[in-house]
């Protein structure tokens, strides 16, 4: 009689718990449903659409042309879309100074004396500067006739006249603002480092570079990888500066595959040549990203 009252009573708690897990899931699929209409909305969508209009003809106002691959025949034969490509690689490798800067700037501020936090507020600033005005702020710093280089160096040097000097000095100016952003997340990183793994490294005998190298390095690896990322994807999707600062030129020798699409498709109402402008900038951030993230889950297997 027992056994026959402690089965349904078993298969009732069991039905009930199913009933609230039931519920639970539905709850969570509700919670992530708007995250994922704002997501297909507005990542998904834009990428799909780029990818179908590159492969026409339209200026925004006409109807649209099937062309098949003449936009990205017409790309790869063009010089202004191969100056675009160099200046990104070069951007991609001096940008890349940003998270090992900043990371140094994190372990100078990462102690606890007087007035550190003042230290900490007057380093992150620039970050919070909006691109325009670190354009203008550089503008006038390079300013050849009364910008503060030409005091430094004791005359007026055209940087961003010059051909040679434009991409760099660009890079230079965007570094300003990306350097304290690497900074503060190797700071917060930094508070999260187990304390008892140094204390013991330090029992046996590692100080100094040894120390970080082998310690304090490897427990920042998911902030490095983090600052990398998003430093790969400023560096890719750098516009503002050079829209403030040089406008592309002179003679296109400043432009950047950002900048180009954004020519193409507002001053030439070009929509899907520019669209395949976007298309092969986003293959090549994916393809990078990618790599640096199955590096990175390599590792830590």
């Amino acid at each position: 009689m027992s056994d026959t009252v402690a089965r349904p009573l078993g298969a009732a708690r069991t039905q009930r718990k199913s009933t609230v897990r039931s519920k639970q899931s539905r709850a969570a699929l509700w919670f992530l449903l708007p995250g994922c209409a704002l997501f297909t909305l507005c990542v998904l969508y834009p990428i799909v659409n780029s990818i179908a209009l590159s492969f026409y003809n339209w200026d925004g106002m006409t109807p649209k042309t099937f062309v098949g691959l003449a936009n990205y025949v017409e790309l790869f034969q063009t010089d202004t879309f191969y100056t675009a490509l160099k200046n990104n690689l070069l951007w991609l490798v001096l940008f890349l100074l940003a998270p090992p800067v900043g990371l140094m700037f994190a372990l100078y501020l990462n102690q606890r004396v007087g007035g550190i936090r003042i230290v900490k507020s007057l380093f992150f600033a620039p970050f919070v500067l909006s691109g325009v005005v670190v354009g203008l702020v550089f503008s006038w710093f390079y300013d050849p006739t009364f910008g503060l280089l030409r005091l430094i160096v004791g005359h007026g040097v055209a940087v961003l006249g010059d051909p040679k000097l434009v991409t760099p000095g660009i890079i230079l100016a965007a570094l300003w603002p990306q350097t304290p952003f690497c900074m503060v997340l190797y700071l917060t990183g930094l508070t999260s480092i187990n304390p008892e793994i140094v204390e013991a490294a330090r029992m046996e005998g590692a100080k100094g570079i040894k120390l970080f190298w082998h310690v304090i390095l490897p427990q920042l690896r998911p902030v490095t990888f983090m600052a990398i990322v998003l430093t790969v994807i400023g560096a890719l999707r750098s516009f503002d500066l050079i829209a403030v600062m040089s406008g592309g030129g002179p003679f296109d020798s400043s432009t950047v595959l950002a900048y180009y699409m954004y020519d193409q498709a507002i001053k030439y109402y070009r929509e899907g040549y520019s669209a395949s402008i976007a298309v092969v900038l986003f293959a090549i951030m994916l393809v990078y990203i990618v790599f640096h993230l199955r590096r990175m889950l390599r590792e830590e297997r």
